[in-house]
């Protein structure tokens, strides 16, 4: 009989004291998805030209774009998707708001700015969305007091319903400490409970990604946000520009914006902070040439972007809303079709030509939960797919509380 060996004890306590703080840390820092659904966009409008009709005006406007060209939307999308696309056109066309106070505002006196203010606020509480906001011009210095005293006014008539505002030009961890101060005043001074402001940031410089010393520059931004921060927004054209990119080819597709928004995504991995990819400037207007090539170059990239993960994007005119959500709705009946018989067979376990494991039955089910959260398809045709797929049994998986 051989000689049974055990780790002395004494090990196993330096183990638990070395690595209990580490544990603790990491949880901490990684929670892992958080719950809510994430939009599929986010409209960008200036404050000046938004209003209670927004919404209405907007998925209007998107109608007339699809009526125009069904030849070219035909070619893009199946009869039943076009008609969920209009459906939605039609009842809710913008999923999440963000009024502009930016580059699409301008310089404004400070007396128009105040009186934008006050009626963005108006405008968000009208519209009651389940997700909106604004982008207040930053915290430089040039910009610092302006912005506080817009987002006061916006404020001011309380805070709209998922309410969110956005935080441009980051270029040092130190400017996020300085927003989670603002949002910490803010709420003493309006009464509002402790964490209730939340904040994006938008990634549009490369001191946002690489700092001076090499490091990821958001990774701490996100660590230093005191779970205040929702979101990161990668900014196309002022990163592509601030990195030499020639005009003519700044795109969401560019090598350099792959860059950015794959360093984004690993530092955001496991947070609870959503990445959403950037805008493209091609508006569907003009010639007819004009027109479709610009619709399916909206489409292309949606598609490119969901392919890598990037589940929501900027929109900036009504008829990027048809090649949003047709695209959208493809990606996901797509990847309903695909996901939900190997989710069967993993909660089967039968064998068969693909073994997935704990990992991948989370993707799975995180795929199909997003499709449904984005209404590309509802619970009775999951259920034809993949019977044991109920809706609880996909959170369960997503979370790995069922493996």
């Amino acid at each position: 009989m051989p000689t049974v060996r055990r780790v002395p004890e004494d090990t196993l306590t330096r183990l638990d004291a070395l690595l209990e703080g580490v544990d603790a840390a990491l949880a901490a820092r990684y929670p892992g998805d958080r719950s809510g659904s994430q939009p599929v966009h986010t409209v960008y409008l200036s404050a000046a030209d938004a209003g209670p009709a927004t919404v209405i005006e907007w998925g209007a406007h998107a109608l007339e774009l699809l009526d125009r060209y069904p030849e070219v939307f035909a070619e893009l999308g199946d009869e039943t998707t076009l008609a969920m696309v209009r459906d939605r056109l039609r009842t809710a066309p913008i999923a999440d708001l963000r009024l502009d106070f930016e580059d699409g505002y301008g310089r404004r006196a400070e007396d128009a700015e105040d009186a934008d203010a006050v009626r963005a606020g108006d405008t968000l509480r009208a519209l009651a969305l389940d997700c909106s906001g604004i982008r207040i011009k930053g915290l430089t210095a040039a910009d610092r007091r302006r912005s506080v005293r817009t987002l006061e006014l916006v404020l001011d008539g309380g805070v709209p319903p998922g309410f969110v505002f956005t935080v441009p030009k980051l270029r040092a961890a130190e400017q996020v400490t300085a927003t989670v101060w603002l949002c910490e005043a803010l709420e003493q001074v309006h009464g509002l409970p402790a964490g209730a402001l939340q904040f994006e940031l938008q990634i549009e410089s490369p001191q946002a990604v690489i700092g001076p010393d090499g490091t990821a520059t958001v990774a701490r931004a996100i660590d230093l946000a005191d779970g205040r921060c929702s979101g990161l927004h990668y900014g196309t054209y002022d990163y592509s520009a601030a990195c030499g990119i020639a005009p003519q080819q700044q795109s969401l597709d560019h090598p350099i914006a792959d860059h950015a928004k794959a360093v984004m995504q690993t530092a955001a991995a496991q947070t609870g902070v959503w990445i959403a990819d950037g805008s493209t400037q091609v508006f569907p207007v003009g010639s007819d040439d004009q027109v479709v090539a610009a619709i399916r170059r909206h489409h292309r990239l949606v598609t490119r972007s969901l392919e890598r993960g990037y589940y929501q994007g900027w929109d900036m005119h009504a008829g990027h809303l048809v090649t949003r959500w047709l695209a959208t709705f493809t990606f996901f009946r797509a990847a309903v079709v695909a996901a939900a018989p190997r989710l069967q067979a993993y909660l089967d376990r039968r064998g068969g030509a693909i073994a997935d494991e704990p990992a991948t039955a989370e993707a799975l089910s995180t795929v199909v939960l997003r499709g449904l959260d984005c209404g590309a398809f509802d619970s009775d045709d999951v259920a034809t797919l993949a019977p044991a797929a109920t809706i609880d049994v996909l959170r369960k998986l997503k979370d790995r509380k069922l493996i």
